[in-house]
């Protein structure tokens, strides 16, 4: 393990590898700031996006490579009920809680330990209020690379009830093109979950539109250049999808690299975001970062669910454990 530590502010970098992998995260937001692979044609790519330097991360919004927290996604006008409680959180997207708050997980500095040459450990302390949510929560999220596969564990205790659901937002592009459309994507899933203009979960799960379908491996592309009511509203695809088998469940590609991305969790769902409101904002060496130039992976428990369910996953109750995980592997095609 090799770890750079040159800031007075405690932030800290780390670089995980091996053979075939170059993996870099810091303690700040517990983020993914680089992934370097080799490609089949002999050149080196790097498969996620990111900003040019640390200050960026600190400034910036998009949660680029960010793990998210304690709740990932929206909540419904930064409101929920937990054992006859009502709690109010900070109102940072549209009419709605988002990502944790203004000031939630992907913009703390986390405690670190190595445990290993491939693993390192980042650990939080969240305390009673913080940012709206109840009880003290203790947190670690654990960095791990075995051969081509990165692993995200997930892990939470808390002192009384609360609600967690932890994700990470890392944008994927295989191949460094400008746009994600002529990626690939295949989604083990049957139904999704439609949204309103303003991301917010409505209803039920859905049954697959053509247009949403990805049951069969396809060009992103179609999505995107398509009609559907759910594209004009996400403003491309921003949705959760439900799996329907463990294995495998999501499967991104590109022809031009030969890379492949398979994704695997212990989560039921992953939110699937096409990168819509990346503006032109300049990226790694300067390149800008537009609208659907990359697509995130964003497995976690059904958003605002704690607004839909009194039995919620995502109710952490005092003494229980969380503990969630998801793994990405490369392969080459």
């Amino acid at each position: 393990m090799e770890y750079q530590d040159t800031r007075k502010d405690g932030i800290v970098f780390f670089l995980l590898k091996n053979d075939t992998n170059q993996i870099y995260v810091t303690n700040y937001g517990a983020t993914l700031l680089s992934w370097l692979v080799i490609d089949r044609h002999g050149m080196l790519e790097d498969l996620v996006l990111g900003y040019e330097t640390m200050e960026e991360y600190q400034t910036q919004d998009g949660y680029l490579g960010a793990c998210l927290g304690r709740v990932a996604n929206r909540i419904e006008r930064g409101r929920f009920t937990l054992n006859g409680s009502e709690y109010t959180l900070p109102v940072n997207n549209g009419p709605n809680s988002l990502h944790g708050g203004t000031s939630g997980f992907s913009h703390r500095i986390f405690d670190w330990e190595i445990v290993n040459d491939q693993c390192v450990r980042f650990t939080l302390v969240s305390p009673d209020g913080d940012q709206g949510y109840p009880a003290t929560l203790e947190v670690a999220i654990t960095y791990t690379l075995e051969g081509d596969t990165l692993s995200i564990r997930y892990e939470a205790q808390s002192d009384a009830d609360t609600i967690v659901n932890l994700s990470n937002h890392s944008y994927f592009n295989l191949d460094g093109s400008p746009s994600i459309k002529e990626h690939t994507l295949k989604i083990e899933a049957d139904r999704f979950i439609p949204v309103d203009a303003d991301g917010l979960v409505v209803a039920d799960t859905f049954a697959m539109s053509d247009a949403m379908d990805f049951r069969q491996e396809k060009p992103i592309k179609q999505a995107l250049d398509s009609d559907d009511e759910a594209i004009r509203l996400g403003k491309g695809i921003d949705h959760p999808y439900v799996f329907r088998t463990k294995t495998d469940p999501v499967v991104l590609a590109s022809s031009k690299s030969g890379l492949e991305l398979v994704v695997n969790t212990s989560y039921p769902q992953a939110q699937i975001y096409t990168a819509n409101y990346l503006d032109g904002r300049p990226g790694k060496h300067g390149v800008p970062m537009k609208a659907q130039s990359a697509i995130c992976i964003e497995t976690q428990y059904r958003p605002n669910d704690i607004n839909q369910d009194p039995q919620s996953l995502t109710i952490l109750r005092k003494g229980e454990k969380y503990d969630e995980w998801t793994s990405f592997t490369v392969r080459k095609r």
